[in-house]
Formats: structure tokens, sequence, C-alpha cells
């Protein structure tokens, strides 16, 4: 069953909607940006949604920084996955402690070839820790969060090959073609849910229910 993401969550209220909803993971933005996270208000999140039966998997999202500052806030959010979605090379992703989702970032140019090698790459120096990609738009200065989508049919063929996570554009409306064309590991969703730029707790229902009407 493809797992589902729901990121950039700034309040205790939306983490829960989603952890209740289905949510496999929830996602916490500790870059600069308008969806950027406090360590204090991500602790909160997290203890909210631990006292749940049955919840999802925490996701730290940092961009460029330094692994000691990523590993030291992740243990003191309990963060249960590491996302880096800057510029972060394998040599770093091996100073990482927890679990890491590593986003690749396809601008109209990247070819298949190129983001399998990689991929693989990552793989095998980071056989000893888990590892899962995620596949994310990019526009000049932003490292994901754009609403942008891009070439689904490579997002197909590395998705036959490698446990890969979809991001980029995704939204209610369009999650389930994807499912249909893609079927990839996971999804992630983040401007996708929001209306004026705030988490929409409708939206994100139905994003969750659009994913799972595809797998059941």
């Amino acid at each position: 069953m493809t797992k589902i993401k729901i990121c950039g969550l700034l309040e205790v209220g939306h983490a829960l909607v989603a952890a209740k909803a289905g949510a496999d993971f929830i996602g916490m933005v500790f870059a600069p940006g308008r969806r950027q996270v406090r360590a204090k208000k991500a602790f909160e999140m997290v203890e909210a949604i631990r006292t749940l039966n049955s919840r999802p998997e925490v996701v730290g999202v940092f961009v460029n920084s330094p692994a000691d500052e990523v590993n030291r806030i992740a243990d003191y959010c309990h963060l249960d996955w590491i996302q880096l979605s800057g510029d972060e090379n394998w040599d770093y992703c091996q100073q990482v402690e927890l679990p890491i989702i590593k986003a690749i970032h396809v601008s109209a140019a990247t070819t298949t070839g190129e983001i399998a090698e990689r991929i693989a790459a990552g793989r095998r120096l980071l056989f000893r820790q888990r590892l899962v990609c995620l596949l994310d738009s990019k526009t000049e200065n932003r490292y994901g969060g754009t609403g942008q989508t891009y070439n689904w049919q490579l997002a197909k063929e590395i998705s036959a090959k490698f446990p890969v996570v979809i991001a980029g554009g995704l939204n209610p409306a369009n999650v389930g073609q994807l499912m249909e064309e893609v079927n990839p590991w996971g999804v992630d969703v983040s401007s996708g849910v929001e209306s004026n730029g705030r988490k929409d707790i409708a939206k994100i229902l139905a994003f969750i229910e659009a994913v799972r009407e595809v797998t059941h």
C-alpha cells in the first residue's frame, strides 16, 4: 500500500487530523521559510500524536544544515526520520543518525539514468541505514514545496527500480491519476493541501481518501 506523507505541518490540530485520517508520515520543516517550525512546537506536535494508538512516523525536513544540528534537533523532538532536501551528498548522509529520506530534485533536463545512478550510489554507500529517496520539483532558490509538477514518466521509470516517494504539485484532484500511472512507494504533499497558505483540513482528508481509493 502506498505510503502517504503530509508535510509542512505547523499546528497540533492539523497533525492530529492527518494522523487520525491514516497518514503514514507527517513532516515538519525546520529549514527557513514560511512553513518553518520551531523545535518546541515540533516537540508539542510529536507528543500529541504519540498518545494515539496508531500513529504516523514523524519526519523532520532540513536543508543544508550541519549534521550535528540535525541530529540534536531530531533527538530533542523525538523524530523518526530525517528528510534532507538540500544539496547534501551521500557522505554527509552517513553522519545522520536516523533513517533518511533524501530529496532528489527533478528539472526539465534531468534524465532517468542520472537519477537511477545517483540513487544506486546512495544505496551502496548507506547500506547500513534505512534510505528512501524522494523525487521533487525544484525552482530557482527553492528546495521543494513549490507546487510544481514534473515528468511523471520519469517518476514511473524510477519507481519501477527503487522505492521512492513522489512529491511536487500533488493535490487531491491529481494524486489518484499519479497513483494509477506511477504506482510509487509513497506520495508527499504540502502546498496541495493548503488554502491561502495554511493547511486545510478538508484538503488533507480528501488527499488521503484519494490515495486510499486507488490502493484499496
